[in-house]
């Protein structure tokens, strides 16, 4: 496990910083469904993904989700920062997409490191960064997409997430994340179906030509 600690992060941090991580650092194993983060915390730990991929869920006052991006190995998430960062509750919702591996920082060491290890800023301020840029490309698509484009989208994303054509999730816990209703969902991958984009199972559906 050490070396794919250091696999992990050597293109990001310098040997030292890589060496307080392991240090300090709490190795966490979490199963495909568990909640890592749940709306209403306080963290005193971010997130650093060895491996697996976590996705990032915001809720309305409805309890109604929408998915907003997701973390791969490498990654961190922009809100547990800021949660970490200022003392403040999570907005969010962290849920393993995958079997995940994940180690915690603890907020302190946080702090110290941004003072200390260019790395570390650029991670950071990078993290911030390209979690923006997903939650505009989030936006974009509920502004600008109509619903047959955004559940492309998702599949198409969900594909690359897990790495293999079959996406297993139910048309419901798509809906979920899509913010629609099941019945909406199952209209358009019954269409995709015809198209002979996809090929629908059960609890799975193979992903053919997207």
């Amino acid at each position: 496990m050490l070396k794919n600690l250091k696999d992990s992060f050597s293109h990001l941090f310098e040997d030292e910083l890589i060496d307080q991580i392991i240090q300090v650092g709490i190795l966490k194993e979490v199963k495909e469904g568990d909640v890592l983060i749940e709306i209403g915390d306080y963290l005193r730990s971010m997130p650093l993904l060895v491996s697996g991929a976590i996705k990032i869920l915001r809720e309305d006052n409805n309890g109604d989700e929408l998915l907003l991006y997701f973390l791969e190995r490498g990654d961190t998430c922009a809100m547990s920062l800021t949660c970490c960062l200022g003392h403040s509750k999570s907005e969010i919702r962290a849920i393993a997409e995958l079997d995940t591996t994940l180690i915690m920082i603890p907020v302190q060491k946080m702090e110290e490191w941004t003072g200390k290890y260019k790395s570390w800023r650029n991670f950071v301020m990078e993290s911030y960064h390209t979690r923006l840029m997903e939650m505009l490309e989030t936006i974009d698509s509920i502004a600008f997409m109509n619903m047959d484009e955004r559940l492309v989208k998702y599949l198409r994303d969900k594909q690359k997430i897990v790495g293999e054509p079959v996406i297993n999730s139910t048309h419901q816990e798509i809906a979920y994340e899509l913010n629609t209703s099941r019945v909406v969902i199952s209209r358009l991958l019954k269409k995709l179906e015809t198209l002979g984009k996809i090929k629908l199972n059960r609890n799975s559906i193979d992903i053919l030509d997207l």
